[in-house]
């Protein structure tokens, strides 16, 4: 559906997009992450011909953007950042103005926008102001704006920006609903949107992509060792010793005394951190050693990294140098090169 080759963007000496090259496939739902400057808003741009590359060349289904300029805009659904409503106008005379100026007949632009308040939940507001309606069912009147001229293409900047959690789950369930009739490609800065919504993100830092892969398997690869943390009551050097001895355990780190709370002794419980080898489960061996040796144990879990944590540790200065392979879920085309950490 999309084929960035090599896209730059320069504002006066500055690159806000730096020689990026990507691929998203028809029906995919994709995510482009990145703190504050990243490039992502320009990117967006870029993708929806509101903005003309520096450098590179995009094409929207098989569309030069540049050759095919019309064509390629007539497949593309954007909603910006801040959505440009007309706040003194009615929810159903703004929705006709947009499919007015957007070309559709007049015969299929009362069908449309009813379909449009039914998917996007405005039948209830449908005679309201517009600057009378709340935050989030401006974000709602804007995405059925942007669906208006059944795009097969939807780009959506930061879709729950402004909206409280009942409002931004109530757009992320209506983000995969479109996901299942658009191919759907959306800046954010939240992770939690992004590990919610999205098959594939693309983290983004400095104007370039550094990641990009399913969020599972981008906290796969930069998981590294299993850790697991127990909590524990026994003598230390004999707890320490048992647990080094469970096959696959690296190191065995003691954490410190635990607060037990009112009447129990505070030297008895201890915490330990265990590092483990990539793939290995130990908690059964660990339970089982605090069984057979009368061990209370209160605590026994696998510390696992989430999305927020690859994003950390790829965006920031710390932790810079190592590098890992890119690679990509079968038949999906991935970022060449390699993932910078």
């Amino acid at each position: 559906m999309i084929k960035a080759e090599h896209l730059t963007k320069r504002f006066a000496s500055a690159k806000a997009v730096d020689d990026v090259s990507f691929e998203v496939l028809r029906g995919e739902i994709i995510g482009f992450l990145g703190p504050n400057g990243a490039g992502k808003t320009t990117l967006m741009r870029l993708l929806s011909t509101y903005l003309a590359p520096t450098q590179g060349r995009i094409l929207i289904d098989g569309l030069d953007i540049f050759v095919h300029s019309l064509d390629a805009r007539r497949r593309i659904g954007y909603l910006p950042e801040h959505a440009p409503l007309y706040p003194e106008m009615r929810v159903d005379e703004y929705l006709s103005f947009r499919a007015k100026l957007k070309g559709m007949p007049r015969r299929k632009r009362r069908e449309r926008m009813e379909e449009m308040k039914v998917l996007c939940g405005l039948k209830d507001v449908e005679r309201r102001i517009i600057g009378q309606l709340s935050k989030g069912y401006g974000q709602r009147l804007a995405l059925a704006d942007s669906l208006i001229n059944s795009p097969e293409l939807l780009i959506l900047d930061e879709p729950t920006i402004g909206l409280d959690p009942n409002q931004i789950c109530a757009v992320r369930e209506l983000i995969r609903t479109l996901g299942r009739r658009f191919t759907v490609v959306l800046a954010t800065h939240s992770l939690a949107d992004a590990e919610a919504i999205c098959q594939r993100v693309f983290i983004m830092n400095h104007g370039r992509i550094v990641a990009s892969d399913s969020p599972e398997r981008l906290v796969g690869q930069l998981q590294g060792n299993a850790r697991v943390a127990v909590e524990i009551a026994g003598p230390s050097n004999e707890v320490s010793e048992q647990l080094r001895r469970i096959s696959g355990v690296l190191r065995v780190l003691p954490v410190g005394h635990v607060f037990s709370g009112p009447g129990s002794s505070l030297a008895q419980w201890r915490r330990y951190r265990l590092e483990c080898s990539p793939g290995t489960d130990i908690r059964p061996a660990v339970f089982g050693i605090a069984a057979a040796q009368g061990w209370p144990l209160r605590e026994l879990s696998m510390e696992v990294l989430n999305l927020e944590d690859v994003f950390s540790k790829l965006t920031t200065s710390a932790g810079r140098g190592q590098t890992l392979a890119a690679p990509s879920e079968a038949g999906k085309p991935s970022v060449s090169g390699q993932i910078y950490i």
